[in-house]
């Protein structure tokens, strides 16, 4: 019976894949979120954009940029004013659900780029790093989609974001 319970479970994922929300072709969109930065007792806002490509159903490539948050702490040099920015390339693995909704992962590529400027001083930094990131991917209609993001840019930054998806 229970072999009966699984193996018709695993066709109706596969079943499912074939309907599944995640875009196929091109598709861009603008997000908004939250930005933790480990070492700071802040969160600031966040805001980007990106454009990508569905390859088919369970797998898309996207780059996007993203301002994560501008943070004022104090420091043995007095105050100090970091701004911190990204740029990034993924691929992305898209799991169904169900025909509205997916998971996926995210797994790429990231700069971040931290501009600290004090009293009489500045301060640049450009961070390579492995991105990661976990999703969930609702449909709306067939051009529309929305998506929440938790994302870890560096060892110290964490993004949460809630997105618009449009597909062309």
């Amino acid at each position: 019976m229970l072999k009966k319970i699984a193996a018709a479970a695993a066709l109706a994922l596969v079943a499912s894949s074939s309907f599944a929300a995640a875009p196929v072709a091109f598709y861009g969109g603008v997000d908004v979120g939250a930005t933790r930065v480990s070492d700071l007792d802040d969160t600031k806002a966040s805001v980007g954009a990106f454009v990508g490509y569905g390859i088919n159903q369970n797998f898309a490539v996207e780059v996007g940029y993203r301002q994560l948050g501008k943070f004022d702490y104090d420091s043995y040099f007095g105050e100090i004013d970091a701004k911190l920015k990204q740029t990034h390339v993924s691929v992305l693995g898209f799991l169904p659900l169900n025909p509205q909704t997916d998971v996926y992962a995210r797994l790429g590529y990231n700069q971040v780029k931290v501009r600290e400027t004090g009293d009489g001083f500045s301060y640049k930094e450009d961070a390579d790093r492995v991105l990661f990131g976990l999703g969930l991917n609702y449909s709306f209609s067939n051009q529309l989609s929305g998506r929440v993001e938790v994302q870890k840019a560096a060892s110290n930054i964490t993004n949460l974001s809630a997105a618009a998806v449009w597909k062309f």
